[in-house]
């Protein structure tokens, strides 16, 4: 029987449970999870500040093999062939597609009826196999599945699990970054360096990456994420991350495009101050709600500011971020920013994603053969 971690209460612990090992429904199929990524928005549900329904069968990312298919899956969704054994990766979210969200606004993100594995499935509802912190899951009909490149690891698929496609959403398909752009991204997290990536490979001259802890912007550097970075360690009040970062562009005039990945409802603000006029700022950070923050709009006028909001990603942007991965791993190590627990530290390793002891973790269910 399949081992899922399963949150029965807000704050509570996660608890794995065992579940029977289903059949794959048609158009589905089962997947024998290699490793389940931990993010941000997994520490934020676990205390509340998403509405999830209990008990949740946890995990949004996660990477495996193909153990079952369901009668009439038969390819990936590029038209690949599929068969048991098979490197795979799946979008976690299934917008409905007939909602004025999916059909007029052409918006599948903004679908109020997605269903997401790890975020609004309950293990309690069969087939219970619903999330990625798992042994293994259960892929319904309508899922996005990609084969992985061979030249591309579960590592190095992972470490980006969701902050890539965010990215592709917020940064690639939202912003114009011109080469020769100088761009700011706030914020170390995995989101901010899959941003900090994009911007380069749009063609950014300069990325600056600010915030902390000091370990993560060092990581961001050592990878090539970034170009310089502006430690809040180094730096703690926005007046003094202001004046270093303006230093470091022409002129001291700020940044063409200022990306905000940090989560945290006070960078907005400060996301002002770093752009130039007539310059672009991508909130991109505020999944959650952490509540509202002083600005002063009267500056996004004077500075002819254009601003953006993205809210997460659709099945379309994984398939363009497993795409891109090959180029990204050409450029960055990606597989050193990852700290990987077995699956029974699965409390453990959340709370080193929230204390930011670790830039990335992901949960390794146990030894896997490839066949």
């Amino acid at each position: 029987m399949p081992k899922v971690a399963v949150l029965e209460e807000i704050n509570g612990p996660i608890t794995l449970q065992d579940f029977p090992d289903p059949q794959p429904s048609p158009g589905g199929a089962l997947v024998e999870v290699a490793l389940g990524g931990i993010c941000g928005t997994d520490v934020h549900l676990r205390t509340g500040h998403l509405n999830v329904p209990l008990p949740l069968a946890m995990g949004h990312e996660a990477v495996g093999w193909i153990r079952k298919l369901g009668d009439g899956l038969t390819t990936d969704v590029e038209g690949q062939p599929l068969a048991v054994g098979d490197r795979v990766v799946w979008a976690n979210n299934i917008p409905c597609g007939s909602c004025h969200e999916c059909l007029v606004l052409k918006e599948p993100t903004l679908c109020l009826n997605r269903k997401i594995y790890g975020i609004n499935r309950r293990a309690s509802d069969s087939p219970h196999l619903q999330g990625g912190w798992a042994e293994m899951i259960a892929l319904e009909a309508g899922t996005t599945i990609i084969k992985i490149p061979d030249s591309v690891s579960f590592e190095e698929v992972i470490t980006l699990g969701c902050a890539g496609p965010t990215a592709i959403h917020g940064v690639v398909e939202n912003l114009k970054i011109e080469p020769g752009s100088v761009v700011a991204v706030q914020g170390a997290g995995p989101v901010g360096l899959a941003s900090a990536m994009y911007a380069k490979a749009m063609g950014a001259a300069l990325v600056v990456i600010l915030g902390g802890p000091t370990s993560r912007i060092e990581m961001a550097l050592q990878i090539g994420a970034a170009d310089v970075g502006v430690d809040m360690d180094s730096y703690p009040t926005a007046p003094e991350r202001l004046d270093a970062f303006r230093k470091l562009t022409p002129n001291g005039r700020g940044a063409d495009v200022v990306i905000e990945c940090a989560g945290v409802p006070s960078a907005v603000a400060e996301s002002i101050d770093l752009a130039r006029p007539n310059g672009q700022l991508l909130v991109l950070g505020q999944y959650t709600d952490h509540g509202p923050t002083p600005i002063n709009p009267h500056l996004i006028t004077k500075k002819q500011l254009k601003v953006f909001g993205s809210w997460g990603f659709a099945p379309a942007h994984y398939v363009k971020y497993v795409k891109s991965l090959p180029h990204l791993v050409k450029n960055h190590d990606l597989a050193s920013i990852l700290s990987v627990y077995p699956l029974e530290e699965i409390n453990d390793a959340l709370a080193d994603v929230a204390s930011g002891s670790v830039t990335k973790a992901a949960l390794r269910p146990g030894p896997k053969n490839e066949a």
